[in-house]
C-alpha cells in the first residue's frame, strides 16, 4: 500500500461526493417508483463491478468466493442491501438534509459495539463521546417537542444496520480478504434484492432510464474511488473526512431539490460529527 495522505483525502473527498449525488439520485428515484426495484437494478451493476474487482485481485471467480465463513459473509451482505433500502426511504420520507445528519452517528455505534461484538477496549472517553453524540441525535429528531414524526427514525435503523456491517466486516477481515469479502457483499445483495425487487417491478419513463444509468454509474465509481483511497492512504487518516458526505448532500438537498435545514438539525448534525471525529481520533491514538 502506498502511504500518501494528501492523495487520500483528495480521493476521499471525491468519493463523499460522487455518493452524496447517488444519494440525490435515488431521492428523485425513489419518489416515483418501488424503493425494491431501484436498489435491485442498482444492485445488478454493483455486483458485476464487484465480480470484476475481486477476481482480479483474487484470479479467479472461485478464489475470490472461496470463505470459510459463508454464514457471516451473507449475513454482511443482506445487512448492507437492507441498509440501502432503508436509507433511500429515508430520503423519500424525509429528505437528504435530516436523513444524512441522522446517519452520521454510525461511527458512534460501530465504537459503542465495538467492544461486546469485536472484544475492543472502549475506554470512558470513547463512551463519553458517544453519549454526546446521540443527545446531538435527540437534538436531531426532537421528542417529545411538538410533533414527532416516527418516520424520522428511518434513517437511525439505517445506520444501526450499517454499523453491524461494518463490525461484521471486521470480524470477517480476521478469516477473509478483502476481495473475498467485497465479493459477497456484491453478489449476496444482488441475489436478494433481486428475489425481493423483482416482485416490485414497473415500468420507468425513458428519462428516468437515463437517472438509473447515472446513478449505477455514480455507485460503481464511487466504490471504485473508496477502494482507491485506502490503497494510497490509511484509513485512519482519511476517515474523518467522510463526514463531507453529510455537506454534499445537504447542498444538494437545499440548492436542488429545494429542502431546509432547520436549526436543530445544524446543531445536533454538528455535535454528532464532533463526537465522531473525537472517537476516531481516540481510535487512531490507541493504534
Amino acid at each position: 500500500m502506498q502511504d500518501n495522505t494528501r492523495l487520500g483525502i483528495m480521493l476521499m473527498i471525491a468519493t463523499t461526493f460522487v455518493f452524496a449525488v447517488q444519494d440525490g439520485i435515488s431521492t428523485h428515484l425513489g419518489a416515483r417508483y418501488n424503493v425494491l426495484m431501484i436498489v435491485m437494478v442498482r444492485y445488478w451493476f454493483f455486483a458485476a463491478f464487484v465480480i470484476t474487482i475481486a477476481t482480479r485481485k483474487s484470479g479467479s471467480i472461485r478464489a475470490a468466493a472461496a470463505t470459510r465463513q459463508p454464514v457471516l459473509q451473507i449475513a454482511r451482505g443482506l445487512l448492507l442491501a437492507a441498509e440501502i433500502c432503508v436509507m433511500v426511504s429515508g430520503f423519500v420520507l424525509l429528505g437528504l438534509v435530516e436523513s444524512h445528519a441522522v446517519f452520521a452517528c454510525y461511527p458512534l455505534l460501530i465504537a459503542a459495539f465495538s467492544g461486546p461484538v469485536l472484544g475492543e477496549s472502549v475506554g470512558w472517553r470513547r463512551w463519553a463521546a458517544i453519549a454526546i453524540g446521540f443527545i446531538g441525535v435527540l437534538v436531531i429528531l426532537q421528542p417529545g417537542f411538538g410533533v414527532f414524526v416516527p418516520a424520522a427514525v428511518v434513517p437511525l435503523v439505517a445506520a444501526l444496520f450499517f454499523a453491524l456491517y461494518g463490525l461484521l466486516t471486521r470480524f470477517a477481515a480476521r478469516k477473509d480478504t478483502a476481495a473475498t469479502s467485497f465479493f459477497w457483499t456484491g453478489v449476496s445483495g444482488a441475489v436478494v434484492m433481486t428475489i425481493v425487487g423483482a416482485w416490485s417491478w414497473e415500468p420507468m419513463l425513458p428519462a428516468d432510464w437515463v437517472w438509473m444509468a447515472t446513478l449505477c454509474v455514480t455507485g460503481v465509481l464511487g466504490h471504485f474511488l473508496l477502494i482507491k483511497t485506502y490503497a494510497v492512504a490509511e484509513a485512519s487518516a482519511v476517515q474523518p473526512f467522510a463526514y463531507l458526505q453529510l455537506v454534499f448532500a445537504s447542498a444538494i438537498g437545499v440548492f436542488v431539490l429545494g429542502e431546509t435545514i432547520r436549526p436543530n438539525v445544524a446543531l445536533g448534525g454538528a455535535i454528532v460529527i464532533g463526537a465522531g471525529l473525537f472517537t476516531l481520533w481516540r481510535a487512531r491514538k490507541k493504534t
